[in-house]
């Protein structure tokens, strides 16, 4: 498969593609490994975790060289691998804490039976992350579930795959993690073989592509655990500060050029300050620098082109309709690159493609409401539920206002927090995914089946307890 450098346009790498055939020998060496792992205690387990951590570390620069190729982002791709060190470091610790299978104990409806519990891991999860961060959502999932004693198939997104040479480098420096852990290149066709070869699924990505894999795991009887798309609002509430509304929101709007999943992409401010938000966040849109010089900026390419087309059309279709650009509105191409500035966009409203679908770029459409209601209708009217935000100076009314919005988490006076708070468990709402949250302690018990062990102390009853008639 040919690879497109985000940065120039050009087809620079190439990409060998495990057929079906190649990803089922995986899987069941992973199925053959699996089965000493299970059996190793978590403090074992997490010895070998610290293992590949050093070597991890070793490679950190190369992966971080070659997530930049893929992002064309530099300074995200340093944050990225940082990210993961800290994500290892951080299972290591709680993972032991929570591996606590409770204690024999009586059974309360029974009063002769104690009750045993196991918990089981999944014999092999099968990881299928996206482009967007494609080292952080490739091993956001994998970590936890290693340690509970999975194996894993992980396949990232055909993309942006460079990284996994650096990945795989130091995955094979620890023979006894390779065992369990291996990787799977290519497109929708490996995605599906690892689907097909998997007793559980973590798929990060778009909302069609999840429903296709979710039918695919009830067809099979697997769990599929997804976090899909968003449309995250934000409700700019008469009270709020409009410097910290507007940093936060331009961040969350337009950092890393927009892609990602928890970014807000539709704004509802209150009629009064309305104006003065508008003015405060056009300017602060137009002096974001791109990163045409790769060393200097604070804004890249868009990742992927099919991404890109969808951004243009969103914005087209507004402005159609009756939308304005106050800065920004248009996909160019620079270099071989595709870049698109900061765009805001008022007079927009909910019949536009931008106020409902999930454009995945640096957009920031702008509605005005007159009463709280209004904005929680709007921030309501969608079927995705991913997560928002809420801005005002009195902290009581924001957090009554994000208890009624339906969306899995809130942030308050700030956007996306989620991309910094791994340690809140969260569900998503509606369409925006299914199952297990990956955040809190959820996403390392999420791994385990409980198995209960019914131990009768007592004679057992005989079928004299099925006589019709009882003296």
């Amino acid at each position: 498969m040919k690879v497109r450098n985000p940065r120039t346009g050009k087809y620079d790498y190439e990409l060998l593609e495990d057929n079906a055939v190649a990803v089922k020998k995986k899987a069941d060496q992973i199925r053959k490994s699996q089965k000493e792992w299970q059996h190793l205690t978590i403090k074992e387990r997490v010895a070998v975790l610290q293992l590949w951590l050093a070597s991890f570390t070793k490679y950190q620069t190369e992966i971080s060289e070659q997530l930049a190729l893929d992002t064309a982002r530099k300074r995200i791709s340093q944050v990225e691998t940082n990210g993961i060190i800290g994500l290892m470091q951080a299972w290591s610790y709680r993972a032991p804490q929570l591996y606590q299978p409770p204690a024999e104990r009586p059974s309360a409806s029974a009063a002769t039976v104690q009750i045993g519990q196991q918990w089981i891991p999944y014999t092999l999860v099968g990881v299928i992350s996206p482009w967007n961060f494609p080292l952080l959502l490739a091993l956001i999932d994998t970590i936890p579930a290693l340690l509970a004693g999975c194996g894993v198939l992980l396949k990232p997104s055909e993309v942006t795959p460079r990284f996994m040479d650096g990945l795989e480098k130091s995955i094979a420096e620890i023979p006894q993690l390779a065992g369990v852990l291996q990787l799977v290149r290519g497109g929708a066709e490996a995605g599906k073989a690892v689907v097909n070869s998997s007793d559980a699924i973590c798929f990060t990505g778009s909302v069609p592509t999840g429903k296709k894999i979710g039918a695919a795991c009830a067809e099979r009887f697997i769990p599929a655990f997804l976090e899909l798309g968003g449309k995250d609002p934000a409700i700019v509430l008469a009270d709020a500060d409009l410097e910290v509304a507007t940093d936060a929101i331009l961040r969350s709007c337009v950092g890393a050029t927009g892609q990602a999943c928890q970014s807000l992409e539709r704004i509802y401010v209150d009629e009064k300050i309305y104006d003065e938000f508008v003015d405060q966040i056009t300017i602060k849109a137009k002096a974001v620098t791109l990163t045409i010089n790769p060393e200097k900026g604070q804004m890249g390419p868009l990742i992927f082109e099919k991404q890109a087309e969808k951004i243009q059309d969103h914005i087209d279709e507004a402005v159609a309709k009756g939308a304005r650009v106050l800065a920004g509105g248009k996909v160019e191409n620079i270099k071989g690159g595709l870049w698109c500035a900061p765009t805001v966009l008022v007079d927009v409203d909910h019949s536009m493609a931008v106020m409902v679908e999930e454009t995945f770029g640096p957009i920031i459409p702008i509605m005005s409401f007159q009463t709280e209601h209004q904005a929680l209708e709007w921030a309501n009217d969608s079927i995705f539920g991913l997560s928002a935000s809420v801005f005002s100076k009195n902290k009581e009314k924001a957090i009554d206002i994000a208890t009624k919005i339906e969306a899995g988490a809130i942030s308050i006076n700030d956007g996306s927090l989620t991309n910094k708070v791994f340690d809140a468990e969260k569900n998503s709402f509606k369409e925006s995914g299914i199952n297990g949250s990956r955040m809190g302690d959820a996403g390392f018990l999420r791994f385990f089946r409980k198995k209960a062990l019914l131990i009768q102390t007592a004679h057992p009853d005989t079928m004299a307890a099925f006589e019709e008639y009882q003296s």
